[in-house]
């Protein structure tokens, strides 16, 4: 490396000097041959960039001036939330001598009982359980939407019980009186004893926002007061996993801890969602965040500072997307709608008729392609106002009247759930064995109507499409099978095609393409 240096110096002396000495031969001999080598070529340089003109400035500038306007508008809206969990108890019930071995299990009789042994919380498996630590209050954010002192916020920050402090922009503190949560879509309504001394937000139209649109994200990040972030709408509709009913809208616009409850607000400056969650590795912003649509928001809390809960329609029955597999058996296109895979007696859905199969394209006005849309349509549903709903049935469409009930109490949100688990069908790579009523029982079934499958051959195609022991078969090609006979005569009519199976495990009730 060193040598290399040194000749790119020499030649860059060294050129400079041959130059004058030619120039010295041709004035002192005119008739010498001159030397036609090129001159090296001038260096281009790019022609600076003309000055920025006062009308792009006036673009950049009108929109700080958006981001401006927003905070100003929201920012006294924008509340602190510290929930105070109430630790009297352990002073009331701990052992003199200090010993928490002695001290009750506070969760005793409950799900959350082997929570709490000894004193000891387990952390993750196969790790030692630590000692359980002091109880600490957590920080979060929300928005005032009625100065009666209406606060919307996140179930995760105001759950646990003890006593929730709401902290005002403008430096005041309330107690709340009254805390309302709705742990399904992760909104609570804290109430204080409010005046029009406070400052409200107005919650926007959710379902007019677009992706691309600016946002601006407000709360309490890190404990940090007051502030503002800003971005754009990712994505819309999106279901992470963490609540049982999700919508949510995907942000670029920095939310961190203690975001959550905070306003996410159009350049309206009207809330337009909810800050809920983030991913993250690493517990910052990673650029991807999370809130609940304002209209779901509305919807949740107007029933919650009504009532105090919140009350859901149901159908009754089971569902899954329409896979491109799916499709082109039921008649429709992908994510043409969503395929009806069991009718739960006793409930709407059985009183309107649905049968296994249907595929429901359209609820009321609205166009559903997935069940997370067809679930939330339906729950929406007043009591007392009729919905039509158009289905397709054997790839033809026939309209439906839905006259919503309030789901009860004991409905399980998937249905009833079944519990998993011989004529050998080489060409699938099955065993299945009838499925008596003693075995239904076992497995959790109300009808004993199918057959089980007891093994699944290993790279078969029945492994391919999903199969697994413990599964029932109720119908293949749309034909109810009740027996050993029905299963194999379906079967070895089209075993050579491609079958259409109904399904039933743990799992609920789904269909399952085998190809042929």
């Amino acid at each position: 490396m060193k040598k290399h240096k040194s000749r790119l110096r020499t030649a860059l002396v060294a050129a400079p000097l041959t130059l004058a000495a030619t120039g010295l031969l041709m004035a002192a001999a005119p008739m010498t041959k001159i030397d036609t080598t090129p001159a090296p070529a001038a260096v281009t340089r790019p022609a600076p960039s003309p000055a920025i003109t006062p009308e792009q400035l006036n673009i950049a500038n009108s929109l700080s001036q958006a981001f401006r306007n927003v905070a100003d508008r929201v920012l006294p809206a924008v509340v602190a939330i510290e929930n105070r969990p109430d630790t009297s108890w352990r002073a009331a019930k701990a052992a003199p001598d200090g010993n928490s071995k002695n001290t009750p299990n506070p969760f005793k009789g409950t799900p959350f009982e082997d929570m709490f042994r000894d004193g000891q919380i387990p952390m993750q498996p196969g790790m030692p359980p630590r000692q359980a630590p002091r109880s600490q209050g957590g920080i979060g954010s929300g928005v005032i939407i009625d100065t009666s002192g209406i606060v919307l916020t996140n179930n995760h920050v105001v759950e646990g019980g003890g006593t929730v402090i709401v902290k005002t922009h403008d430096g005041r503190e309330f107690e709340a009186v009254e805390v309302f949560t709705d742990p399904k879509t992760d909104i609570a309504v804290v109430k204080i004893n409010g005046d029009d001394s406070l400052t409200a937000a107005k919650l926007g139209d959710s379902d007019t926002t677009s992706v691309g649109d600016w946002v601006v994200a407000l709360g309490q990040p890190f404990g940090l007061e007051s502030t503002v972030t800003a971005g754009i709408v990712s994505a819309k509709n999106r279901g992470i996993g963490i609540t049982a009913r999700e919508n949510f809208i995907q942000t670029d616009a920095a939310i961190n801890p203690g975001n959550s409850g905070g306003p996410l607000v159009n350049l309206y400056g009207e809330v337009i969602g909810i800050n809920t969650a983030i991913s993250s590795r690493g517990g910052g912003n990673n650029g991807v965040g999370f809130a609940v649509p304002s209209n779901m928001a509305r919807w949740v809390s107007d029933q919650l500072v009504a009532s105090g809960t919140v009350q859901r329609a149901y159908l009754g029955v089971a569902i899954q997307p329409v896979s491109h597999e799916l499709a082109g058996q039921l008649g429709v296109s992908p994510r043409g709608g969503v395929a009806v895979t069991n009718v739960f007696p006793d409930t709407p859905a059985a009183k309107m008729g649905f049968q296994s199969g249907d595929v429901i394209v359209k609820f009321g006005s609205t166009k559903v392609a997935t069940p997370q849309q067809l679930q939330l349509a339906v729950e929406r549903s007043a009591i007392g106002q009729t919905v039509s709903v158009e289905i397709v049935r054997d790839g033809k469409t026939v309209a439906l009247t839905y006259e919503p009930e309030a789901a009860p109490n004991d409905f399980a949100d998937a249905g009833p759930k079944q519990k998993p688990g011989g004529v050998k069908m080489q060409s699938l790579g099955i065993e299945v064995t009838p499925l008596t009523a003693d075995v239904a029982k076992q497995l959790g079934l109300e009808e004993s109507a199918g057959v089980v499958v007891t093994r699944v051959q290993e790279g078969s195609r029945a492994e391919q499409a999903g199969l697994s022991p413990g599964m029932v078969i109720a119908q293949v090609n749309r034909q109810d099978v009740s027996t050993m006979a029905e299963f194999e005569n379906a079967v070895k009519s089209d075993e050579d095609g491609t079958l259409l199976l109904l399904v039933r495990s743990e799992r609920g009730s789904r269909f399952v393409v085998i190809e042929g």
